[in-house]
This record gives structure tokens, C-alpha cells and sequence, in this order.
């Protein structure tokens, strides 16, 4: 039996996987026009404008709307939908806290239902069960870079006639039944930032096809105000000032013409792994459902503990040593458990929304709450992907896991020495 690096044996991988991003001549050259413009603004200026138009057209939706961050772009959403305070936003207790940030500033509550084991999509099981008179939406997010079950999810809002918007942070060109993430519900949210399939550094779009969302949307990312119209500027209604700068933009648009040959690689990588991983005896790589296709924002799969005989963090361990960086987890404990959440520590010494006396209702965060994803993130590891991975890359990190997994699976039937 092979020894494993970590107790002193020869790495598998002894050079750093690729971790550059496809950042070059192309994304020069449009910076280099808006400085030699002068104009870094999107208002007056060119690059966002054709940003969004691009996007747009690369989802084939009608509107765009460019803003600072993911999380500027959910709360662009939730902005033009317009919810009452105190209304409840039911979505998934894995992500990063931009998913939650513009619900709160909504002054509105995040509802948690639990995942889907297999995807990590919403489950509409539970879902449908969390929906109440005070619930206006939905925000189901596409974790890794793969969509849940959004046929139930959007028969169920339809059904109680509430909003469905689509976190994609993670899943540019994901794709489901034929339909790209992003395109199934009322909207879309995109994060740019530097980690995701493409990027501006940070930045965030939302898409649509309902006109008058979209409307609204682009006035709440400008301070609601109707450029274009009468001198007087307007300000129609409380909004925030999201703006995309002409320099994100630029960098943006070269970066969405580049977007389906990035995904592509991403995706070639992650499916060529997966096939590799399905080998292995007691490793469980992600299910990608019929129809679907993973857009592979960072690589996640579990071990069989049965089979295997180790803990996650011990195997993420012994892969790391070996060359390939995992970590289990993702953010170690769902959203709810946070302190931002559970100790409700909002605006002031108030717990605003959660005692607003609109809301009426008590409502705690407990552990136990969403089981699965509570599960998960004990169980799930996940290593990074990149769309520079070439075929010797991929073959390396199977040999790592591999050599791992073989190491602890057979490690207890060694026969005791005489």
C-alpha cells in the first residue's frame, strides 16, 4: 500500500494546480479605451451599456442590469419586486452571506428550507412546507455551479403566487433542461467576482424579461433616478447607488465574450474528473441530473465514511498533502448559525426586522433546522477547478484521490504482523 504524503510518503502533485484566470490582451485593450475617453462613469460612457447589452444576449433575456457586486445584484431584485417589510424570503442555508444581506436590508425575513442531497438545490418539499401569508419569493441558489429541481420550485411559486429569483453567483451557463440558470425564474443574479467563471473583480448583473421589473430594477441601482427624462432628477423612490464603473465594465464585456469557451474548459474539466472519480470505490462525485450540465464554480464531492473508515477532514488532510488544496465544508455551518442570523445582530441595538412590530411573529434560528445542509457541510469536500486545468491536471488529482482513498479504505484489512 502506497504511503500517503502526510505521513511521509512522495507527493502525488509536487507543483501548484493553475489558478490564473483568462485575464489578458483582450480586457487591456478596453481599459485602455476608457482611459484614453476619460470617462470612468457608466453614465455617459460605453462599456457597461455594451456589457449589459452583450450579456443579455447571451442568455437570450431582454434586460440587463450591471451592478456593484453579487450581492448588489440580489438586492436589484428584491428592489424592483418591492416587498413589504417584513415580508419572509424563503431560500437556502448554504452560500455565502450576500445570498441574505439584501433580504435584510429589505427589511425583510430569510427563511431557510432545507437542500436536496444530490444537487444542493432547494428542496420543494420543504420549500412548499415554509411558505406562509407573509411569503412574496423564492431565492434558489445554484450552488458550485449546478441547478436544483426548478420545474417543482417553479410550479410552486406559481401556485402561491409568489416571486422566483435564481442565484447564479455560482453557476454562469449552468444549464437545466435546456434552459441556462438564470433564465427559469423572474430573475437572475450574476456575481462577478474574482473567484467566479468570469469576472470584473467584483461586480454583479440581474436579468430579466419582465419589462417593468426591469425597470424599476435599473432605477433602484441609480438612486431612482430617471436619467434621460426632465431636468428635475427625480429621486422616485428609496434606492441604492449600484452603479458599475466603465472600468469594471470593460473588463466585464471582454469577459463575457469569453464566457462559453471558459465554462466549456470548466465543464470538460469537471466531466472528465467525475467520470475518473466514479471508478473509485467509496468516493462520490457529483450527480449531475439528465438535462443538466454543471458549470463547476469550485469541485465538490463526498466520501463513503462505510467504506472509506475516515473522517472528511481527515481525507482533505491527506489530499492536500498530496498537492491537490481541498477543505471541507465550504463555510462549516449553514447560514442561520451565524451570528448575524441566530444572535439577529442587525441595525443598532434593535434585531430589526425580527422585533419590527409589522413582522408580529418570534422566529429563531436553531441547529437542526435544515438537516441536510447542516449534513453536508460536515460531510462535503470540495477542491478548486479552473478553466487552465489541462488533461495531466485532471489526471493528477484523480491519482491523489485515489492514492487517498485507497490508502484508508484498505488500511484495516492489513494483517497484523507476527
Amino acid at each position: 500500500m502506497e504511503e500517503l504524503a502526510i505521513n511521509g510518503g512522495p507527493k502525488t502533485r509536487t507543483r501548484p494546480l493553475p489558478s490564473r484566470r483568462d485575464i489578458g490582451a483582450e480586457e487591456l485593450k478596453e481599459i485602455i479605451d476608457v482611459i484614453w475617453s476619460g470617462q470612468l462613469n457608466r453614465v455617459g460612457g460605453t462599456k457597461v451599456i455594451a456589457f449589459e447589452r452583450e450579456f443579455a444576449n447571451l442568455y437570450g433575456v431582454k434586460h440587463a442590469i450591471a451592478s456593484t457586486s453579487g450581492t448588489a445584484a440580489i438586492h436589484v431584485a428584491f428592489g424592483a419586486i418591492n416587498p413589504e417589510p417584513c415580508s419572509e424570503i424563503i431560500t437556502g442555508p448554504i452560500s455565502d452571506i450576500g445570498s441574505v444581506i439584501p433580504i435584510l436590508y429589505q427589511n425583510c425575513i430569510p427563511i431557510f428550507a432545507d437542500i436536496e442531497l444530490g444537487t444542493y438545490g432547494l428542496d420543494p418539499d420543504d420549500v412548499e412546507r415554509k411558505i406562509t401569508d407573509r411569503t412574496v419569493a423564492v431565492l434558489a441558489i445554484h450552488l458550485f455551479g449546478l441547478c436544483g429541481d426548478m420545474d417543482r420550485l417553479s410550479k410552486i411559486c406559481k401556485e402561491h403566487g409568489i416571486y422566483l429569483i435564481e442565484d447564479c453567483s455560482q453557476a454562469h451557463l449552468a444549464e437545466y433542461k435546456g434552459r441556462l440558470a438564470g433564465t427559469i425564474g423572474d430573475f437572475g443574479c450574476f456575481s462577478l467576482q474574482q473567484s467566479k467563471q468570469i469576472t470584473c473583480g467584483d461586480g454583479g448583473v440581474t436579468i430579466t424579461n419582465n419589462d417593468e421589473l426591469a425597470d424599476r430594477a435599473r432605477l433602484f441601482a441609480d438612486k431612482a433616478w430617471p436619467r434621460g427624462g426632465a431636468d428635475d432628477r427625480g429621486y422616485l423612490f428609496l434606492a441604492m447607488n449600484y452603479r458599475m464603473t466603465e472600468l469594471q465594465g470593460a473588463v466585464a464585456l471582454a469577459q463575457v465574450r469569453k464566457a462559453k469557451d471558459i465554462v466549456a474548459r470548466r465543464r470538460r474539466a469537471g466531466d472528465m474528473l467525475t467520470k475518473l472519480l466514479k471508478e473509485i470505490e467509496g468516493v462520490k462525485p457529483p450527480e449531475v441530473p439528465p438535462g443538466s450540465a454543471h458549470s463547476y464554480w469550485l469541485y465538490p464531492f463526498t466520501i463513503d465514511r462505510e467504506v472509506l473508515k475516515v473522517r472528511p477532514e481527515e481525507f482533505a488532510r491527506a489530499l492536500s498533502a498530496e498537492g491537490i488544496p481541498a477543505s471541507v465544508g465550504y463555510i462549516k455551518k449553514p447560514l442561520y448559525l451565524f451570528k448575524v442570523l441566530k444572535e439577529q445582530v442587525t441595525y443598532g441595538s434593535s434585531h430589526c426586522p425580527f422585533d419590527c412590530p409589522r413582522y408580529g411573529r418570534k422566529i429563531e434560528y436553531r441547529e437542526g433546522d435544515c438537516p441536510n445542509a447542516e449534513r453536508i457541510l460536515k460531510e462535503i469536500i470540495t477542491i478548486p477547478i479552473n478553466e487552465f486545468y489541462t488533461e495531466e491536471d485532471i489526471n493528477d488529482i484523480f491519482r491523489a484521490i485515489s492514492k487517498v482513498a485507497n490508502y484508508y479504505r484498505n488500511r484495516n484489512l492489513q494483517p497484523c504482523s507476527s
